[in-house]
Formats: C-alpha cells, sequence, structure tokens
C-alpha cells in the first residue's frame, strides 16, 4: 500500500548538522563565501547528497547546480531550492535550509515511491550573498538572462579574485548553459530573517514580494595631512565625509519612514594611521524600499547629497553601481498556494513582504514564483546566533513538499 510522503524532522536536522561542520565558526554560525574552498567543500557533499537519492546532477556554466528527478511525463519541472554560500559571519540556515529541506522534499517522495507528474528539479543558486562578488543572487540572475555569463566570470572580488577564475578553481564551471530548463514554477523556502513571523506568532509566511534594493559604491579622494599639525578648516578629510555619509543614509530611512532601509556597511580608509587625516576611502550604501518610486527617491536625494558634501569637505567624491533590482510582486495564485497548503496542515500563515533580497527575486522574471518563510529567533540572520526551532523547520519542510506535489501534479 502506498504511504503519502512525509518529512523526516531528524534526518533534515542530521543533514544540517553535517553541512555546518564545513566552515564552522565559534558560536555556532559558517562562513562559506562564494566559490571559496568552504564553498567547493559545500557544494561537493551537497552533489554526493543529490545522486545517493537517485537525483540527475547537472552543474551550469555560472556553477549552479540543478538536481532532477524524473516525472512520470516531460514536461516543464517544478524547481525549488535556495543557495549554499554564507555571508562572512553567517548563520546554520540562511539559504542551506531552503537546499537541504528540498533534497528531503525529493527523499520523502523516494520513500513514499512516489512519481510526480511533472519532473521536480532541486537548485542551488551560485553566490547568492554577493558578500565576495557584486551583486547578490548572480547565479540566478545569469540563469534567467539578466546578466551575461561572460560579464558574471568578469567580475572582481573583495579579495582581488575573479568570478571566473574561482569557479574554473574549485572544478565548479559547468557544462550546462545557464537557463538550460525553464521551470513551470519556482518555489523557495527560507528562513524569514526577520521578526515578524515570531513576533505575531505565525509558523509560515506566505510572501507576497521581495523589497527593491539599491547598492552604491562611494569612492572619497581628500589629502592626506598630520592630524596634530593641519587646522580643522584646512581639512580634506575623506574620514570625515563617510562619518557625514553614514549618518545622512541612516536620517534619510528614518525621514522617509515606511517600508525605507538605508545601510553604511563597509567602510575602508587610507591610510587607516591613528594620526594621518584620510587621504581616501570607499564604502557602500544599501538602499531598500518595496516602493520603486520610493526607492528610486531615496537614490537621488543620496545623489544631491554626495554633491553638497564634496563641495563641503572639499573631497573628490565618485560611485559606482554594485546593483538595482526593482521591487517584486509574486503572481497572486503562487502565494494562495502557500497559504491553502499551510491552512491544509494546520499551521498558523500570514502574508509578508521579504526585505531582503532572494534568488526568487529573479525566478520570477523567468516563471511563477514565490516564497515560503519560517520565523527566526529574535529576528537575527546574517549572525552566528541564527535560530530557528526544529518544530519550525519540520512545518516548512512540510508546505514545501506539499506545495510542490500540487504544483508537480496540475493540469496546464
Amino acid at each position: 500500500m502506498r504511504t503519502s510522503p512525509r518529512i523526516d524532522l531528524q534526518r533534515l536536522l542530521g543533514r544540517l548538522d553535517a553541512f555546518n561542520r564545513i566552515g564552522a565558526l565559534p558560536g555556532g554560525g559558517n562562513c562559506r563565501l562564494a566559490l571559496s574552498e568552504e564553498d567547493r567543500a559545500g557544494r561537493d557533499l551537497l552533489v554526493r547528497w543529490m545522486r545517493e537519492i537517485g537525483l540527475r546532477v547537472s552543474v551550469d556554466a555560472i556553477g549552479n547546480i540543478i538536481g532532477t528527478r524524473a516525472g512520470r511525463e516531460e514536461l516543464a519541472p517544478v524547481m525549488f531550492g535556495s543557495h549554499v554560500d554564507t555571508v562572512g559571519t553567517g548563520g546554520r540556515y540562511d539559504g542551506l535550509y531552503g537546499v537541504l529541506a528540498g533534497l528531503e522534499a525529493c527523499e520523502a517522495l523516494n520513500h513514499a515511491d512516489q512519481t510526480t507528474r511533472r519532473p521536480l528539479a532541486l537548485v542551488a543558486f551560485t553566490n547568492e550573498e554577493g558578500s565576495r562578488f557584486p551583486p547578490y543572487a548572480m547565479g540566478s540572475l545569469v540563469y534567467v538572462g539578466g546578466l551575461a555569463l561572460e560579464e558574471a566570470y568578469a567580475v572582481r572580488g573583495i579579495d582581488g579574485a575573479t568570478v571566473g577564475e574561482e569557479l574554473r578553481r574549485i572544478g565548479y564551471a559547468g557544462n550546462a548553459c545557464p537557463g538550460f530548463l525553464t521551470p513551470h514554477a519556482y518555489l523557495e523556502l527560507h528562513i524569514e530573517q526577520g521578526p515578524i513571523l515570531e513576533n505575531e506568532h505565525f509558523v509560515i509566511g506566505a510572501v507576497e514580494g521581495i523589497t527593491g534594493l539599491s547598492w552604491t559604491e562611494v569612492s572619497i579622494t581628500g589629502r592626506s595631512a598630520h592630524a596634530g599639525t593641519t587646522p580643522m578648516d584646512l581639512r580634506r578629510d575623506a574620514a570625515c565625509a563617510t562619518g557625514e555619509i553614514a549618518v545622512f543614509v541612516r536620517r534619510l530611512a528614518q525621514g522617509m519612514g515606511g517600508q525605507q532601509k538605508g545601510t553604511v556597511g563597509r567602510i575602508e580608509l587610507y591610510p587607516n594611521l591613528v594620526n594621518v587625516v584620510a587621504e581616501r576611502a570607499v564604502l557602500t550604501v544599501d538602499l531598500r524600499n518595496t516602493d520603486a518610486s520610493l526607492l528610486q527617491q531615496a537614490d537621488q536625494q543620496l545623489a544631491d547629497f554626495l554633491e553638497r558634501l564634496a563641495q563641503q569637505e572639499h573631497v573628490a567624491i565618485a560611485t559606482r553601481r554594485l546593483a538595482r533590482f526593482e521591487p517584486v510582486s509574486f503572481p497572486a495564485e503562487m502565494v494562495s498556494l502557500v497559504e491553502t497548503t499551510a491552512r491544509e496542515l494546520a499551521l498558523p500563515c500570514r502574508r509578508l513582504f521579504s526585505g531582503a533580497g532572494h534568488d526568487a527575486q529573479m525566478m520570477a522574471r523567468l516563471c511563477p514564483a514565490t516564497m515560503i518563510f519560517v520565523p527566526s529567533v529574535g529576528g537575527l540572520s546574517h549572525n552566528v546566533h541564527e535560530y530557528t526551532a526544529p518544530e519550525h523547520l519540520e512545518a516548512g519542510a512540510s508546505v514545501l513538499l506539499n506545495a510542490v506535489l500540487r504544483l508537480a501534479d496540475e493540469v496546464e
């Protein structure tokens, strides 16, 4: 007698523990920067696990790993997954949970001896975080044709290496052409990375869309001078200008209110000495909003401020766009699918927007897409103390499994 597929929580937790030994940090977090040695080790483990449960593994030219499970008919597959790279001080679940929950869903189907009408495609996208190589979501962006492969290969990371060099070095510049599979639909399971679900006592988030984002690198050139002999009014201080920008970005976001976010996340000074006025500075500005017109207004306010600041501080300021993505709204029927599936599993669910960028943002250009969120304790993510309770990990994986089954068996 055929049984209904069920998530095996202990198997999922065991894989999470095993994978998180790669790049482990003190305090429980992980560092698996994209295309690093740790990323290669994680990829190797994932590919081995995919093959062990019978998935046919393909690697495309940007390094995206896709494990395909055959269906009864040769139709467009249902794709699901996320990424396995992390930020430098990442947690145990960001990205990885969605991939391993997808692997568990495939194994649950194996144990239930169930074949779906459509094929299934589990994906681990390359360089979602963008921490080493901007922009974020690079693998999925190349996959949907939003970034040319050769342009991606030429991107130089924070350590001077290029994407193309590192892909070849770790052995993941695959032969498949990015975009070789056009999915019927795409689902991405992820931790929320924010506090809403936990604070409001919901187990599942049905994600309606993803915020727009603008990343700008700002380079400031002043003049080195002695810290003790140079009068304050004669300084061309790159560090002072940097501080003004950081304060402006925070006040900009607070003044606009609503969903506007603003962050200065990286600052580099030269010569970076205690008794020398800084000659050069490089910093990044991250602006986000779910409203495209408001995001554009924030961009313009930043540009206007930088022009005034250059004159005020007698420095030269140049900018370089690192990434710019418009807000994305997911199809109503995909959001409803998550809600309906959660309700049938008796799991409290609410709709919400994602304030973080994800691969689903790019995949929405190619096919109907949405995301499933589970709570993050304390709203923490990109932090070694990131945590999601086991029962919530199981709940999210169950929603993913059942939503995938609906999509895989639906008629055109």
